[in-house]
């Protein structure tokens, strides 16, 4: 008879444990676990940049101890070009492991932070993996292949090397690369109105290899070229629209490439300067709908 008992308890033991098993393994990490495991080594490529935001900034510390931090812990890792990157939810930050998910799961938020780094380094996917114990894992899939990134910038090398003289100031190179863009990049009408996909036109490899861009390829393709001038650059979106928010003469400016090659009735190709190195209040003259942004994010 004992046996029997012994042998029920037992059942009913593991089945409690099958049926509780996260939370056990909450309580046994928060309790009695050394939670010893360190984050990934952070590795920087050449792409990563060393600026830092009111939004978010670069962190060398990976086990957060509040929201900003898992932010911060966010851009760093996608700034910094690693495609897999984990780290820990410490034991005295009971809520980390809810406010991971609210940031993985808002895709506005982590739409922000990938405004901010090189484009080479921005991601097309990310993916976030989460345990009870918590560790964390970031997974990227980069927008930009290695091969797209050498012809890139064997076209980029090529480009300044016909059109940008050493005497120019930063400003006339800047509008130099705006005028190349736009007088070789056709908006790409048949993927944003049919969602007919026949070219890679929302990175730079359509626009400036293949001849057709959205707003992303428009702003990605000035944005390789900012860089390369050692301009201080990040894009900035609204709800349905991205474009340049560009540091020069210490101020920023919109620089909005897509707006200023309009798709005409006629067909006939048009180059404006109307948004073209403006102020928040010029811009807002010009439109206010598809270019009012978030500036407790873009600040």
């Amino acid at each position: 008879m004992k046996k029997v008992v012994y042998l029920f308890c037992l059942l009913v033991l593991f089945s409690l444990t099958f049926e509780y098993k996260e939370e056990l393994l909450v309580y046994y990490n928060k309790y009695f676990s050394s939670n010893q495991e360190v984050p990934t080594p952070l590795i920087k490529n050449e792409y990563y940049r060393d600026y830092n935001f009111n939004y978010v900034s670069n962190t060398e510390d990976f086990i957060p101890n509040n929201k900003q931090d898992i932010l911060n812990i966010y851009y760093t890792v996608i700034n910094s070009g690693m495609d897999n990157f984990t780290f820990y939810c410490s034991n005295e930050y009971e809520s980390c492991i809810n406010d991971v998910r609210d940031i993985a799961n808002n895709q506005v938020v982590i739409s922000n932070i990938n405004n901010y780094v090189h484009p080479y380094n921005g991601f097309k996917d990310l993916e976030t993996e989460i345990d009870s114990l918590g560790k964390i894992t970031l997974n990227i899939n980069r927008n930009y292949t290695d091969e797209m990134k050498i012809i890139l910038n064997y076209k980029i090398d090529e480009i300044i090397k016909n059109n940008i003289k050493d005497e120019m100031d930063l400003r006339e190179k800047i509008k130099v690369i705006h005028d190349y863009i736009i007088n070789n990049t056709k908006y790409d009408t048949q993927r944003s109105d049919s969602n007919i996909i026949n070219y890679k036109s929302d990175t730079a490899y359509g626009s400036l290899i293949e001849g057709y861009a959205l707003c992303g390829g428009y702003t990605d393709s000035m944005m390789l070229f900012l860089e390369r001038f050692g301009v201080k650059n990040f894009r900035i979106s609204s709800e349905n629209h991205v474009w340049n928010y560009v540091y020069l003469d210490n101020s920023w400016y919109n620089l909005d490439l897509t707006w200023d090659d309009p798709v005409s009735k006629s067909g006939k190709d048009l180059l404006n300067y109307d948004f073209f190195l403006i102020t928040d209040e010029e811009m807002f003259d010009l439109d206010t709908t598809e270019h009012t942004y978030d500036k407790n994010v873009y600040n």
